[in-house]
């Protein structure tokens, strides 16, 4: 891999001694990266250098510029402000640094330390009612992105997704398939598991609202309609029921997260997401 500030040393030093007879250490050059407000990749400082060529900062860097775009293919242009000489590289130089640095396979990676403590990265956290959706690939990709840079920096990352797979939403999509479901599973509907089972929350939350209209009609408030409504009667009764182990409904638990859980697995080996502990 080419140093682009070594490059720079090293022709300024040649052009130093070929124009004027000079030995000048590499060492004694200041490069710095160019600041973003000016055109550059690498900056020299030249206010050093006039002692040498007995010019002027500007007319020094000019001349320094020229032999450096002579001698290195590398070099695109130069611009001049002052007694700083800013140098561009061509975009095939850096192209070929970023080609060397793909065949480097721990590049930028810090080997794991001997910490006290690992740190838990939790992401993506997903409801067994329904899909992930465009929310969860933000999060999934926030997640997956600091879990790695940490762990190129030498941490321990433990990488968590608490799923919440239980409590009333989850059992809205359970009633729903009771009750419309006939038997429905993903191989028969050809159906991700997790997009069957949120089709039954859909369906849960068409019949509530058809049910809490008809209420309203009669001159009910929304707010104890909501309360009334049947199914919603349904749903918490079945919820009561999985708090109490209730093992008919514990079994259909398990089924349709166990539907979910493989449609999420589907999503995040697409995405290249793992997790340590789920």
């Amino acid at each position: 891999m080419k140093n682009p500030s070594t490059l720079v040393a090293e022709a300024t030093v040649s052009y130093i001694k070929n124009a004027f007879n000079h030995d000048l250490d590499a060492q004694s050059l200041t490069l710095q990266s160019t600041r973003k407000d000016f055109d550059g990749d690498i900056t020299l400082v030249v206010f050093p250098l006039t002692r040498i060529t007995r010019k002027s900062p500007t007319e020094t860097a000019n001349m320094i510029g020229e032999a450096l775009k002579a001698s290195l293919p590398e070099v695109d242009g130069f611009n001049v402000i002052q007694g700083f000489l800013n140098i561009l590289f061509t975009d095939y130089f850096w192209w070929e640094q970023i080609q060397y640095l793909q065949t480097l396979k721990d590049f930028g990676i810090i080997p794991q330390r001997n910490r006290q403590h690992p740190i838990l990265v939790e992401f993506s956290s997903p409801n067994t009612n329904k899909p992930l959706h465009l929310g969860h690939i933000r999060n999934n990709l926030l997640g997956a992105s600091v879990s790695r840079i940490l762990s190129a920096n030498g941490h321990k990352v433990i990488k968590v997704n608490l799923v919440n797979d239980r409590g009333i939403h989850i059992c809205k999509s359970m009633l729903a398939w009771q009750k419309w479901g006939n038997g429905e599973t993903p191989e028969t509907s050809g159906m991700k598991g997790d997009h069957l089972v949120g089709k039954y929350y859909v369906e849960f939350d068409k019949h509530f609202k058809a049910e809490v209209a008809a209420i309203t009609e009669h001159g009910i408030k929304l707010e104890e309609a909501e309360k009334r409504a049947p199914i919603m009667l349904e749903v918490r009764e079945m919820l009561l029921k999985w708090e109490a182990g209730d093992r008919e409904i514990r079994q259909l638990w398990s089924k349709m997260n166990g539907w979910v859980y493989k449609g999420f697995e589907s999503t995040y080996q697409k995405m290249g997401i793992e997790f340590d502990k789920i």
